[in-house]
């Protein structure tokens, strides 16, 4: 009983001790190294995800899942580059990206990129697809969305965003069907006029808070699709 009782308190002052050290190294760590770039600033994230991943690669032999999600990476990076969006990170079985250019919403040209980028991407499902086919690799679907607000950037371990933008962007990824396209209120507000698109609303999605956020499809409009 008595070694029982000696182990547990023990066992509890290394906890406590370790708590301790790991605060401190903390502190210190942050003190040491900053960890934004300064002011945070409004831009235009995106996102899109694989619909199904896991019943996709579920189907495939584990050596293959590399293969498989860095074809989906590397064709998705390749787009939203071509559009002048800059690559942040994969997050699984997404990829998440920014438009530098839109700092400055007046610049109507560079809120056309991020819709045109997004309909590159539902554009591109085809030819992905068979380059799934081509790598004896399950074909695979998508949803892409985008909205606009301010986001901070980190350069601690190469540069990463951060910020409710990012997370918006994120949850209203689900709201899209297969191999469509959604954007949240915010980015709605600066494309609506836009000629050449039709947005209808999706509905809200709910934050948990006094309100909910307005989320809208985006297609091509049917005279630019019939031409």
């Amino acid at each position: 009983m008595f070694y029982k009782i000696f182990v547990m308190v023990h066992r509890g002052r290394s906890l406590a001790l370790r708590r301790d050290e790991l605060a401190r190294l903390v502190k210190e760590n942050i003190k040491r190294n900053a960890v934004f770039t300064g002011m945070s600033k409004s831009y235009c994230i995106g996102l899109v995800d694989v619909v199904n991943s896991t019943a996709n690669t579920a189907r495939i032999p584990s050596i293959k899942m590399g293969e498989y999600y860095g074809t989906f990476h590397k064709a998705m990076s390749t787009i939203v580059q071509e559009f002048g969006a800059k690559v942040v990170k994969n997050i699984g079985d997404s990829l998440l990206y920014y438009f530098p250019r839109t700092d400055y919403d007046s610049d109507r040209d560079s809120f056309l990129d991020v819709l045109e980028c997004s309909l590159a991407i539902l554009d591109s499902h085809g030819t992905i697809n068979d380059i799934m086919s081509e790598k004896l690799l399950p074909k695979t679907d998508f949803r892409v969305s985008a909205d606009y607000g301010i986001v901070a950037k980190s350069t601690t371990e190469g540069e990463d965003i951060f910020g409710p933008t990012v997370n918006l962007c994120a949850k209203i990824n689900g709201a899209a069907s297969a191999n469509g396209f959604v954007i949240g209120g915010d980015l709605y507000q600066i494309v609506k006029s836009m000629k050449g698109y039709e947005f209808s609303t999706l509905g809200s999605y709910g934050l948990g808070l006094k309100f909910s956020y307005p989320v809208y499809t985006v297609t091509r409009s049917r005279q630019i699709s019939l031409q």
